[in-house]
C-alpha cells in the first residue's frame, strides 16, 4: 500500500481528500512483501472500486449491501484477501477471500459504505502504461473531418493524469482555454500480453471501466503528437467501478456523456473502428502490456471540437461532466 500511497500523493485533481474520516488500513506485512506477479486466475463476477482512505487507498467491492471496505474487513476477519486493486493485479493475496469477507461483513453488518457516501479514487491507481486510441469511432472521425483510420492511432497519458469519480480537473491552472470532454470505455489488462492474437486478446482483459479522455484542444493543435493536450494533471478521470470482463460485452455498450446534465454524447461501442480485441492485439504487437495497464479506447461523436466553430462553447470552471457506460456506472467530475 505504500507504493499506492506515493502515487496518490503525486496524483492531481482529487477533491476532498482531507474530508475523509476513516483511517487508512495497511495490508499485512506478508502481503506487502510479496513479489509482483499477476493473478493465477482472473476474478469473475466482481465489481471493484478504489476507496480513498486518509493518505492511501483501500480496495472496494460493490455488493448488494453497499461497497465493502476490503482493507477494514480484512483487518477484522483476516481472510488473506488483497486489500488494494494493485495487489489484485499483482496476484497478491487470496482473491477468493473477497467473497468470504463480503459474507462475514454482511452477517456482522459492518464495513459497508453507501455508494453516495463513498470517496472514490481512480479505479486503477498505479498502471505501468496508459495507452489511448484516437479517432476510433466512425461518426467521431466524420464530425472532425478526418478519414477513418486504417490502423489504431496511439498516444499516451501519464499517471499524474489519473483522476477519480467525484474529482476535480483544475483547468484554471492550465495554460489553455479550449477544454473538451471525451467519454470513453477503458480496458484494464489482467495478464501479461505480448504478440497476442485477436482471437485470444479478450482473455487478457481483466475488466472495463468508464473514463474520460479530457483534452485541451488548443494544446492539441500546437503540435502533431496529441500527448501534451491529453496528459495534464487530472486529465484522466477513471471509475468509479472496474467490472470484471466476464460481466461485459464490450462490443455493444451504450455510452453517454453529459455537461451540466445536458446530453452531449450518446452512442454505442458498436461504432468503434477497432474493437477491444483488435486494440489489445495491435498494442501487444508493439509493446508488452502488463496487469493493471489501461487503454482508453476512443470517444464517440458529440465532442465540442466537432461542432461548427460558431457553436463551440468550451468547458469552464464550475462545469460538471459525466460519462455513463452501460453496466459500468457513471463517472462524474467537476472543473475548477
Amino acid at each position: 500500500m505504500e507504493h499506492d500511497r506515493r502515487t496518490f500523493l503525486k496524483t492531481a485533481g482529487l477533491a476532498g481528500v482531507a474530508a475523509m474520516t476513516t483511517a487508512a488500513v495497511s495490508p499485512s506485512a506478508a502481503q506487502a512483501a510479496m513479489p509482483k506477479s499477476e493473478p493465477k486466475e482472473m476474478p469473475k463476477g466482481m465489481t471493484f472500486a478504489t476507496l480513498r482512505q486518509g493518505d492511501g487507498y483501500s480496495l472496494g467491492l460493490r455488493t448488494e449491501h453497499g461497497i465493502l471496505d476490503v482493507a477494514a474487513a480484512e483487518q477484522d476477519f483476516k481472510q488473506g484477501a488483497p486489500t488494494t486493486i494493485t495487489a489484485v493485479f499483482n496476484g497478491q493475496g487470496d482473491v477468493s477471500g473477497l467473497k468470504r469477507l463480503a459474507a462475514q461483513a454482511a452477517a456482522a453488518n459492518r464495513h459497508f459504505i453507501a455508494e453516495d457516501k463513498a470517496k472514490f479514487g481512480p479505479a486503477v491507481t498505479d498502471p505501468e502504461k496508459i495507452v489511448c486510441i484516437g479517432l476510433n469511432y466512425r461518426r467521431h472521425a466524420a464530425e472532425t473531418g478526418n478519414p477513418v483510420p486504417k490502423m489504431p492511432i496511439l498516444f499516451n497519458k501519464y499517471n499524474t493524469a489519473l483522476n477519480c469519480c467525484g474529482g476535480t480537473v483544475a483547468v484554471s491552472k492550465e495554460k489553455a482555454e479550449k477544454f473538451d470532454y471525451e467519454a470513453e470505455l477503458v480496458i484494464v489488462i489482467g495478464r501479461t500480453a505480448r504478440n497476442v492474437s485477436e482471437a485470444d486478446a479478450l482473455s487478457y482483459i481483466f475488466g472495463y471501466a468508464s473514463g474520460n479522455d479530457f483534452t485541451a484542444r488548443d494544446l492539441q493543435s500546437r503540435s502533431s503528437p496529441w500527448m501534451i493536450s491529453k496528459t495534464c494533471d487530472g486529465f484522466g478521470p477513471l471509475g468509479p467501478y472496474l467490472v470484471t470482463a466476464d460481466e461485459v460485452d464490450p462490443g455493444k455498450l451504450k455510452i453517454e456523456g453529459t455537461v451540466n446534465g445536458v446530453v452531449r454524447q450518446s452512442s454505442n461501442t458498436s461504432d468503434m473502428v477497432f474493437n477491444c480485441a483488435q486494440i489489445v492485439s495491435y498494442i501487444s504487437s508493439l509493446m508488452t502490456l502488463e496487469p493493471g495497464d489501461i487503454i482508453f479506447t476512443g470517444t464517440p461523436e458529440g465532442v465540442i471540437v466537432g461542432y461548427p466553430k460558431e457553436k463551440q462553447v468550451w468547458l469552464k470552471p464550475g462545469d460538471r461532466v459525466t460519462t455513463t457506460i452501460e453496466k459500468l456506472g457513471t463517472l462524474s467530475f467537476t472543473l475548477a
